[in-house]
Parts: structure tokens; sequence; C-alpha cells
């Protein structure tokens, strides 16, 4: 599905200071911020940990 584009609200300077969503993207990113804010206690690991488990695992299955 296309994506509407978003439009601003400017200031009298030109500088953006709101955004107008189509309904459905903006309740997309309700449940985005609902998912984030249950999650937000578990237990996080450095991206560079998450690459080597994943590169690791992606090499042992390549070799069979």
């Amino acid at each position: 599905m296309a994506r509407a584009k978003k439009q601003f609200i400017v200031d009298e300077q030109g500088r953006k200071t709101a955004i107008i969503l189509p309904i459905k993207e903006y309740e997309e990113l309700l449940e985005d911020l609902a998912i984030i804010a249950e999650r937000r206690h578990e237990p996080t690991e450095p991206l560079e940990v998450v690459i080597a488990r994943l590169e690791k695992k992606w090499r042992n299955t390549g070799s069979r």
C-alpha cells in the first residue's frame, strides 16, 4: 500500500511545527508505541552482539 504524502504545518519562519498524517498511519504508530511501552523493561543487548549471533547462525545453516 502506498503511503500518503505527509503534510506539515509551518510557522511564520517556515519551520515545521506539526504534521498531518492519514488516520491509518497514525493508528499504526500508536500500536507500535504501545508495543514499545509493553516491552520497555525487557533486557536488551548491544547491536554488535545480535549481529555476531545472527552471522554465526547464518554461517552454520549455510554450510549444510
